[in-house]
């Protein structure tokens, strides 16, 4: 099997490559649902697998300024404790395979569909921060940091429990508190605040004991070229195809995950 997995983790890089979205999204649900991969173990799996495939994006986007380390800051200033907490929790409560396994899909499949409805939305929220007269909404800077780390602790709390959270949704919430910032900036922002939250949270994935490192180094084989190749492809496809195509793939993907026992 481990030259499935190796193809998978191709097919899910060649997607992040091009699109820039779906690593967990994708990745997490495919181990469970193809693959019978116990849920708590494609999240924590995948954590890790998040955390070394985006770093090489983090690196190039920090090299290239397209960082707001203010920003970066504030979410980690939530999000690190929340995912904390999480695995403490997780820790704490030593729910059976059973429960666990509810509480994982349950957690994913919401994240799933809130993850379609982001990308879904993407342009409307954009517009819903512009004025008539072309100016943009803003949050007061005296509330912004708050909300940054409210973003941080939803995004913490919500990535550790099911992997899925620290890219689409992370990129709509800036997009929504910080509408001047330019969109490379956002993307890079998110990026590189998703490295070190999805080694936190797959770190604390690891010392549950629900880390597969066979089929992590499975599934690295196949998407690192995959996220060269279509990161170069990525100029090529239009984006107004690929959006509502990867969101109609997860939002279908979510719906399996509620009906999922």
């Amino acid at each position: 099997m481990d030259w499935l997995y190796t193809v998978s983790g191709f097919a899910v890089g060649l997607i992040v490559g091009v699109t820039g979205v779906g690593g967990g999204s994708l990745m997490t649900p495919l181990l469970v649902l193809f693959f019978g991969v116990s849920p708590a173990t494609a999240v924590g799996t995948d954590l890790l697998y998040a955390s070394l495939t985006k770093s090489l994006g983090g690196w190039v986007h920090s090299r290239n300024g397209s960082v707001d380390w203010k920003v970066v800051g504030l979410l980690s200033l939530g999000s690190f404790p929340a995912a904390l907490a999480a695995i403490a929790l997780l820790k704490y409560l030593a729910l059976d395979e059973k429960t666990l396994r509810g509480l994982v899909t349950s957690v994913l499949s919401v994240a799933l569909l809130a993850t379609a409805t982001a990308l879904l939305l993407k342009e409307q929220i954009k517009k819903l921060a512009r004025r008539k007269d072309g100016t943009v909404y803003e949050l007061h800077h005296r509330y912004l940091p708050a909300a940054t780390i409210v973003t941080g602790v939803v995004v913490g709390a919500l990535v550790t429990i099911s992997s899925i959270g620290a890219g689409v949704l992370g990129t709509v919430a800036l997009l929504f508190l910080y509408p001047r910032m330019a969109s490379v900036k956002v993307v890079g922002t998110d990026i590189v605040h998703a490295v070190p939250l999805t080694a936190v949270a797959g770190m604390g994935h690891m010392a549950l004991g629900t880390v597969d490192f066979v089929l992590l180094g499975s599934l690295l084989l196949g998407s690192l070229p995959g996220i060269y190749i279509g990161s170069h492809l990525s100029a090529k496809v239009p984006e107004k195809v690929l959006r509502p195509v990867l969101a109609l793939m997860l939002l279908v993907i979510g719906l399996k995950m509620v009906f999922y026992k």
